[in-house]
């Protein structure tokens, strides 16, 4: 590989290795649009300082405004500060959205690198280290900048903004701020903000011990301005200090509520009780706005009577998340009786326990739920993109296509799904049925024959005559949302040890008796999904050889992140042989979690560093052995594209 543009090969030629390809054919006889496709998968850092270099050909291709338009960088292990300054010095000029996020390890003099791309529209620095006369220092230098992702860490001073600096931030028109302090941040300069994220993760006390508290904000003669704003979104990590921050946020919002603000949305976790001021901002909101897009706190929602008086438009974003939310208030509050609600494309009914019931005082958490209720959510609301079942005893009746899966069938375009374990069984558990037979498809149970490695022990998606297929319901449902990209299969009874931006449970509790029929032939069935990119499987007690997950690692090849937590029986780890073969055949895998109890975590480590996986792990940028992984659903977690 030559070192320098003088040393690149001549015109057309390119070195053999690369211009041959074991066909024969010659990979530059392609058109210029393939090779721009397949370029656009290389990374801009490998794009720039490594394929340019090898031919004249490839050298103007990689510079194309098509591949130069956007630089993502974030979590890229490999890029360093160097990296980032030639990249900036080749095709600076030509970079319109760059995305540093989660880059830590990056000094902070590679910010000032970063004002050299005078033509970026679009930046995101959430995780990098900045100060405020860094960050006055590069955006004063941006003048066509208009969206914004930043950290506000303690010492952050607004007063050290130039003028050239907030005359930039007045053009913003998105701003994604993350607190790890009391303050508005830039918020105050940017008066022509359209969408606006927080993310509160301030701690209750300093390094030193003191206590923080928001009245520090109190006084501030800047304040936001919200006059233009469309989309407004708020989440909170755990303690007092976040909740009393995003309340002087909102105390800004109540005074005067955007005319053409459409998405609403704050997330929060425990309780979150409502104020006067909060209450005036709904009330307002009410009368005078259409929404798009609703989250509010449980506690806001809770016995009132605010879905009634809300006025939607086209709404495609709903998070009831742990509302005490009826089937019949589903019903008639949020799809008004069977309302066409055929924009929405996410929905997080997780939590709601009673939300697939007609009455939330009466139900019980072994009770049915009414069909009737999912068959007229599923009709209304049939380009569901995104749907969260999760955290609820979710069981079906006996019946010809009265099945929960049966119905969720019919959303063809789900794209990700988060269901309770003992949602997806067959029926209730009956003493005179006979036990189910394992998938055809699946490997078999049991204590016999190993796995052999390497040998194709499923059907292909892709093959055009598969053998007999298996009659569950959670199969079929599958094979009917054939482009899903995540599946989130989580026990209803289960509660992460230090789950995210939730109250810690320590209290676990058993398994629900209807997730006892759901076992490796079912999790086997995942393999169906040839677009999968993330999979979360917890809870499923049934777990004998975990001989499922090798046909998921063997046709799933997309799968990107694998979270497991307490499979099979409590304390015990017996499906280790079945993970280690399933792990050699998932070579995209960027993100590895394990949970489980301590006794059963060396059952896990040493054989997942032992001599035949050692690569496997290396080869995994994040990889999280623990029993404090940090668990929780993330199926309609957010609205869709609401940031980068």
């Amino acid at each position: 590989m030559a070192s320098s543009g003088e040393d690149t090969f001549s015109d057309g030629d390119a070195p053999p290795a690369l211009a041959t390809m074991a066909s024969g054919a010659h990979l530059l006889g392609f058109s210029d649009e393939i090779l721009l496709h397949i370029l656009s998968h290389v990374p801009s850092t490998d794009l720039v300082l490594s394929v340019r270099r090898t031919c004249r050909k490839l050298a103007a291709l990689c510079l194309d405004k098509s591949l130069t338009h956007t630089v993502l960088l974030q979590k890229d292990y490999e890029v360093n500060e160097d990296k980032v300054k030639q990249l900036v010095k080749d095709i600076g000029r030509e970079i319109q959205q760059l995305n540093l996020a989660g880059c830590y390890w990056l000094p902070g003099s590679t910010i000032e690198h970063v004002a050299r791309c005078r033509s970026l529209v679009k930046v995101n620095l959430s995780g990098c280290h900045l100060t405020s006369l860094r960050l006055s220092k590069m955006l004063s230098a941006l003048q066509r900048l208009r969206s914004l992702a930043i950290d506000v860490s303690p010492g952050f001073d607004a007063g050290q903004l130039s003028g050239e600096c907030k005359a930039t931030l007045s053009r913003v028109r998105e701003l994604k701020q993350t607190l790890y302090t009391p303050s508005y941040g830039v918020v105050p300069c940017c008066t022509s903000l359209e969408k606006l994220l927080l993310y509160f993760e301030i701690l209750d006390r300093t390094r030193e011990g003191a206590i923080l508290s928001g009245q520090l904000m109190v006084g501030q003669s800047n304040v936001p301005h919200y006059q233009n704003l469309r989309v407004f979104y708020a989440r909170l990590a755990p303690g007092y200090i976040n909740q009393e921050v995003v309340r002087l946020y909102l105390a800004v919002l109540s005074d005067r509520t955007p005319e053409n603000l459409h998405a609403f949305l704050i997330s929060v976790p425990g309780s979150f009780a409502e104020s006067g001021a909060t209450k005036n901002l709904l009330d307002s909101m009410a009368r005078n706005v259409k929404l798009d897009a609703l989250q509010l706190p449980k506690a806001w929602l809770n016995g009132s009577s605010l879905l009634q008086h809300m006025k939607f438009n086209n709404p495609f974003y709903f998070s009831f998340s742990r509302c005490t939310l009826s089937g019949s208030h589903l019903i008639q509050r949020v799809i008004n009786g069977g309302k066409d609600l055929r924009s929405l494309a996410s929905l997080n009914l997780s939590g709601c326990i009673h939300c697939l019931s007609p009455d939330a005082l009466l139900r019980k958490a072994e009770d049915d739920i009414d069909s009737s209720i999912l068959e007229a959510l599923v009709a209304s609301c049939c380009n569901l993109q995104h749907l969260n079942l999760s955290a609820a005893h979710h069981h079906s009746s006996e019946g010809p296509g009265r099945h929960l899966c049966q119905l969720l069938a019919r959303l063809r375009h789900l794209r990700s799904l988060s269901l309770p374990v003992c949602s997806v069984a067959d029926s209730a558990p009956r003493a005179d049925r006979a036990p189910a037979q394992p998938a055809m498809h699946a490997v078999p149970r049991g204590f016999g024959k190993k796995v052999r490695v390497g040998v194709q022990l499923c059907p292909s998606p892709f093959s055009g005559h598969a053998g007999p297929q298996p009659s569950s319901v959670f199969w079929s449902l599958l094979k009917n949302v054939p482009f899903l990209e995540r599946l989130e299969l989580i026990g209803s009874s289960f509660s992460s040890a230090m789950p995210r931006n939730e109250p810690a449970i320590r209290n676990s509790l058993p398994p629900c008796s209807r997730a006892q029929s759901v076992g490796d032939s079912e999790v086997a069935a995942i393999g169906q999904l040839a677009f999968l990119r993330h999979l979360t499987l917890a809870q499923l007690p049934s777990i004998l050889t975990g001989s499922g997950l090798v046909s998921i690692g063997l046709q799933c090849q997309q799968l990107q992140s694998l979270s497991l937590a307490n499979l099979g029986m409590m304390g015990k780890v017996v499906y280790m042989s079945a993970l280690s073969d399933m792990l050699k055949h998932c070579k995209q895998l960027k993100d590895l979690s394990f949970q489980a109890e301590r006794p059963a975590l060396n059952v896990v480590i040493f054989p997942l560093l032992h001599e035949g996986l050692t690569d496997v792990i290396r080869d995994v940028p994040m990889v999280h052995l623990d029993e404090i992984t940090l668990f929780k659903s993330r199926v309609a977690e957010e609205p869709p594209n609401l940031w980068w």
